[in-house]
Order: C-alpha cells, then sequence, then structure tokens
C-alpha cells in the first residue's frame, strides 16, 4: 500500500479512486520485497504470511504464487476486489480482510501465529509491537517505509527520518534484526523515485 505524504489522512472514497486510477499497474511485486522475503524468510514450515495495508495485492499474490499461504488487509474495498479479481485470475488463493488498521479493534493481529509478517510502503509505529508479538518463532517482520524528504517543511506523517526506523527494533528481548537499509531513488508504482528505510526483524524465542 502506497502512502501519501500529506499530513492530511485520505478517506475511503480518495483511497478507492487512488487505487482503481492505477489498477493496471500494481500487477509487479515490489522487487525489495522479493528480495528481503528470498534472503531473510523462513523457508521451511508452514509458510503463514500476514500482509499489513495490502492495497491491490501485489505483493500479497506474488507471495501467493511462491507457496506462501496469505492473509492480506486493507482499509480499501476497492483495493480488496482488485486483489481478489488478480487472485482469480491467477488461479491463486489469498485470504482478505477489509479494515482500518488505525481503528482499534478492526483487525487482530493473532500472538504468535505468523512466519512472515510484512508492511510495505505503510508506516504505522503503533502497530510495530503487535506486529513483532504476532510473529512466530523464526518468523521475519519486514517494514519497509518511505523516507522524509529533507527539503520539505510540510508535516510527512508517514515518513521516517534517517535512522529512525531500526530505532523502534533496538533491544527488543527475544527478536534480532537482521537486515537494515536505506536506500535512496526506487521506483514507486507510479515510477517516481523514492527513498525507503528497510528493516528485517526475526522473532528468535519468546520474550
Amino acid at each position: 500500500m502506497l502512502v501519501v505524504s500529506s499530513s492530511s489522512r485520505m478517506n475511503q472514497a480518495e483511497w478507492d479512486a487512488h487505487y482503481r486510477s492505477f489498477a493496471a499497474s500494481t500487477t509487479a511485486a515490489d522487487p525489495h520485497v522479493e528480495e528481503l522475503v528470498l534472503r531473510y524468510a523462513p523457508s521451511n514450515g508452514p509458510k503463514r504470511a500476514l500482509d499489513l495495508a495490502c492495497g491491490a495485492g501485489a505483493n500479497a499474490l506474488w507471495l501467493a504464487g511462491q507457496g506462501w499461504n496469505v492473509t492480506a488487509v486493507d482499509r480499501s474495498p476497492a483495493a480488496i476486489d482488485l486483489l481478489q479479481a488478480e487472485a482469480v485470475r491467477r488461479a491463486l488463493s489469498v485470504t482478505t480482510h477489509i479494515a482500518d488498521l488505525e481503528l482499534r479493534g478492526q483487525f487482530t493481529i493473532e500472538s504468535g501465529t505468523w512466519d512472515l509478517i510484512l508492511m510495505s510502503r505503510y508506516l504505522q509505529v503503533d502497530l510495530f509491537e503487535s506486529a513483532l508479538l504476532g510473529l512466530a518463532t523464526g518468523g521475519l517482520l519486514i517494514v519497509i517505509a518511505l523516507l522524509a524528504d529533507p527539503a520539505l517543511s510540510t508535516p510527512q506523517r508517514y515518513r521516517v527520518r534517517a535512522g529512525e526506523l531500526a530505532s523502534y527494533f533496538r533491544n527488543q528481548p527475544g527478536f534480532a534484526i537482521v537486515h537494515q537499509r536505506e536506500v535512496a531513488d526506487t521506483p514507486d508504482d507510479f515510477s517516481h523515485r523514492r527513498a525507503v528505510a528497510e528493516i528485517c526483524v526475526r522473532r528468535d524465542r519468546n520474550p
């Protein structure tokens, strides 16, 4: 799910129109997601994946194609409709939920359940704790967030400053940071260039 840098939160109609407007360009997964999953995610076991703020589902569909049992969550019914239609076209199975992750109680991340949790280009800091606790032992949390533009003076609510993302995951008992990187000039779904921060955190044991 791509987020805007404005401090105002898009309403439901705006999100739905947003996804419909670029439906044709959402078929390819984020190459950063592909790289990190193939390099760091567990390769054995049940392979249960949760894609939070999945948007139109390019990453969820790619995971399903790689043999993951995927649950995908987004607030936009239009985005979920696009995901489901593409899943049918590709003969893939993805479980979907329509839920606003910023509203408490609409979706619960079950503790100790997931072998992979993905938050790609979506930033919600208050989800980090429940996402970590949602991992099964050996499970991996991947977070990819847009980096704030230092040239802008306006609020950048959905972006992180350089070095900020990793600060949320240091010194967490039972968890290990296995990858962290900040990458400039990476293309997004609109063929713009965006700088992103990446982190992968593995649950080694119960805290």
